[in-house]
């Protein structure tokens, strides 16, 4: 009978500790792995993960970014990787929907075990997985957006942003119209998250509060603007900030042609590829002539620019030679760096030590403005350039000019741009 309980009580003891094992198997790592044991790591390989919208409101262009960033991590296996190493991404789509990236991301991080979120773009899909992330301890590099949510080391050390963020941003756009369109009425059409929120924060920083008469937003489950643009109409805005993705903004110009609204557009760069709009607006692409808006790398049009040039090599030897844009650009910058902070990260590779290496800073690459990243900075490009659709073709003019979210000034950025090394993959 003792023998019978004691049996017992070992059995209900192993199915306890088999249900603690199993109840655990949704935390987080003790820590950030050793050399030999790193989850996405071994000795031939590093995989990266990511959620994209491939489908739905934010694809178009967007579904470009992630195979752009695999086509350079190609080029670099095809010429032996880093340390040795075949750089592996796994692509999800989240079809720009929250709940599809945080479940689609808990399946990269705990069923296909990546060493790192790569790139994950957006700002109300992204926002939602962090502290998932970081309870897990997986580094979250280089997200594409410009929220200033990924600038918090001190509450997400393993988060990195990449792209100028939108205050920043706002604050470039509204000091060029302030110089260039004096006495002008000034308005602000905003995507309803984040995006939106901090553009129009940085467009105040310069212009004021009440130096921006209108202000409309959108939510990307609704395409109808017609209420927003009218309200723009009706409040004689002649130029018209925009933190908007390409989506929007096609609808923007179109439904302003309808509305026999035409004032100046000023717009993100997340939303002012011309390829991507003229696709967009097909035969009424016309309505892109003039239009306005910041980068931080070069044009897809540069054929001069060495980044160009090794970027459509590797396109079209790694990316069926996809209609090359500035989304290609934005992905293979994106792989270029993440190779960067590979290499300086050293062979015996952990989470760890991609932290640090990135906080390390001193990254130089196609981005026009400095990377900002060290301990206590983990923002990404500084600085941006105007650019002006005109005759059909998009091109970058004036200084590179950089600022903080803060009160600091907009100010000339004067460091000369380096160029890729003859083999495209930095050493």
């Amino acid at each position: 009978m003792h023998r019978i309980a004691r049996r017992g009580i070992a059995i209900a003891a192993a199915l306890t500790l088999v249900a603690a094992v199993a109840a655990c198997s949704d935390e987080a790592p003790d820590e950030g792995g050793t050399a030999e044991n790193v989850p996405g790591v071994t000795a031939d390989s590093i995989t990266f993960g990511t959620h994209m919208p491939l489908t739905g409101p934010a694809a178009a262009g967007y579904s470009k970014i992630a195979p752009a960033t695999k086509a350079y991590f190609d080029y670099v296996n095809k010429n032996g990787g880093v340390h040795g190493r075949q750089i592996k991404y796994l692509i999800e789509d989240d079809a720009y929907n929250p709940a599809n990236t945080q479940n689609l991301v808990r399946k990269l991080v705990l069923e296909d075990k990546v060493f790192a979120i790569l790139n994950g773009l957006g700002t109300p899909t992204h926002t939602g997985v962090l502290d998932f992330l970081k309870q897990q301890k997986v580094p979250d590099l280089f997200v594409a957006s410009g929220s200033r949510s990924w600038d918090q080391p001190d509450k997400y050390p393993g988060t990195f942003g990449f792209q100028p963020d939108y205050t920043v941003e706002g604050k470039i756009m509204a000091d060029y119209v302030k110089q260039n369109f004096s006495g002008q009425t000034v308005c602000h059409f905003g995507q309803d998250d984040d995006f939106g929120r901090d553009s129009l924060a940085g467009v105040e920083k310069i212009l004021t509060p009440a130096g921006v008469k209108e202000k409309q937003k959108y939510v990307t489950s609704n395409a109808n603007i017609t209420p927003q643009i009218q309200a723009f109409k009706t409040a004689g805005c002649q130029v018209v900030i925009s933190g908007t993705i390409p989506g929007f903004t096609a609808r923007a110009l179109g439904t302003a042609a309808q509305l026999a609204f035409k004032p100046q557009w000023v717009v993100s760069s997340v939303g002012a590829d011309n390829l991507t709009l003229s696709g967009l607006l097909g035969q009424n692409k016309g309505l892109l002539e003039g239009l306005l808006s910041v980068g931080y790398l070069p044009i897809a049009t540069d054929e001069s620019n060495p980044w160009i040039q090794l970027y459509k090599k590797v396109n079209a030897e790694h990316n069926a030679n996809a209609p090359f844009d500035n989304n290609i650009v934005f992905g293979m910058t994106v792989g270029y760096l993440t190779v960067q902070a590979l290499q300086k990260a050293g062979k015996n590779l952990t989470r760890d030590k991609i932290i640090e290496a990135i906080q390390s800073g001193g990254f130089k690459n196609a981005a026009a403005g400095p990377y900002r990243y060290s301990k206590t900075d983990h923002s990404g490009i500084g600085g941006m350039q105007m650019g002006k659709i005109s005759g059909g073709s998009q091109a970058a003019f004036g200084p590179v000019l950089e600022t903080d979210e803060a009160d600091g000034a907009v100010k000339e950025y004067s460091e000369k741009a380096t160029a890729p090394p003859g083999n495209g993959i930095p050493s």
